[in-house]
Parts: structure tokens; C-alpha cells; sequence
């Protein structure tokens, strides 16, 4: 089930639209088509296909096929994009994260994986940190925070060694980071 924040909407009042500007603007590498969409969300394929075809005729989402099936993503070039890209990451509290990370120190890169990373609002956020950081004061940063962003944050954190170890392991290439480079993105 997915949570949605009062702040988004009281903007966007149809919630299917708003579940699809979260699945395809929090992470845009989200590829989705039609029936996946309708089962995510619980919702009837028809109501699903009319906010695509809104989304689309606004060109803020495109689509391609793939064989027989139509595939959606954002529209990465779309002049709102990135308007659009930070207030969904702002309304599902990665602002916030990325507070917490900016406050912990030696922090190498930090990555959203699970189903915040496929454009889902679970409620539970993922959240793996490289870098060497205190875990306690680590531990006070998420409590509050959650309680701020009402999402519950599972933290891994690992060193630099840990990570080239284990890299392979967690399907990075699907996460979305948030922090790279001694900055947040």
C-alpha cells in the first residue's frame, strides 16, 4: 500500500497520478508498463491507462515498445523535470535523509535501494551508507528523522572494503543515490 503525503496531495488530487509521478520521478531510470502498474497499485487497468495517456500527452512521461508491450518512463528532457524530480524527493523526505547523511562525517556515497528505488512508498526506506561514521550517533539522526518523514529507515552501513566486496551483490545499478562525493545529489 502506498502512503501519500498531504503536501502532494492536496496538489495532485487523483491518486493514481500521483502514485505514477512517484514511481517514474523519484528514481527516473523506473521503467513500467500498463498491467504491472495496475496490479502495483491496486487499481483497474483502465484508470491506470487514462493517467498515462495524461502524463504522456503532457510529455511528462514517454513510452516505447517493447515487443507487444508499451513501456513508460520520464521524460527526463521535459522542462519540469527536475522541478518535478525534487519535490517528489522532498515530499517523500530524501531531503531530510541526505540532512542526515551530510551530518555523519567521512560519508563516501549513499544509495535509496529496495521499493523507494523502483518509485514505490512503502513506507520503509533502504538506505546503504560507505563511509566510516559514528553507528550511535547514526542510529539518533534516523529516530528522528523517521519521525519527521513518518517512513521507517533501515540503514546498512558499510566501509569502503565492505562494499567492493558485497557491490556486486546489491543490484546497485537498480538504487538511486543520493550522495556521491563528500555532496548530496
Amino acid at each position: 500500500m502506498f502512503i501519500i503525503c498531504n503536501m502532494l496531495e492536496s496538489i495532485i488530487t487523483s491518486k493514481t497520478r500521483l502514485k505514477l509521478l512517484l514511481r517514474f520521478f523519484l528514481n527516473p531510470g523506473t521503467l513500467g508498463y500498463l498491467n504491472e502498474l495496475a496490479n502495483e497499485f491496486n487499481e483497474s487497468s483502465n484508470a491506470v491507462r487514462i493517467e498515462l495517456n495524461r502524463l504522456s500527452k503532457a510529455n511528462l512521461i514517454k513510452s516505447k515498445n517493447d515487443g507487444r508491450t508499451k513501456v513508460y518512463q520520464a521524460n527526463k528532457s521535459h522542462p519540469l523535470f527536475t522541478e518535478i524530480h525534487n519535490l517528489i524527493k522532498k515530499n517523500i523526505g530524501i531531503d531530510q535523509i541526505v540532512n542526515v547523511i551530510n551530518q555523519l562525517g567521512e560519508v563516501k556515497a549513499a544509495f535509496i535501494t529496495g521499493d523507494y528505488a523502483k518509485g514505490k512508498d512503502t513506507g520503509i526506506i533502504d538506505l546503504i551508507i560507505i563511509g566510516s561514521i559514528n553507528h550511535s550517533y547514526l542510529n539518533e539522526l534516523v529516530i528522528a528523522t523517521e519521525q519527521v518523514i513518518k517512513r521507517k529507515i533501515r540503514s546498512l552501513v558499510l566501509s569502503e572494503d565492505e562494499f567492493e566486496n558485497l557491490k556486486e551483490n546489491l543490484k546497485l545499478n537498480k538504487a538511486l543515490v543520493i550522495w556521491e562525493n563528500n555532496k548530496g545529489i
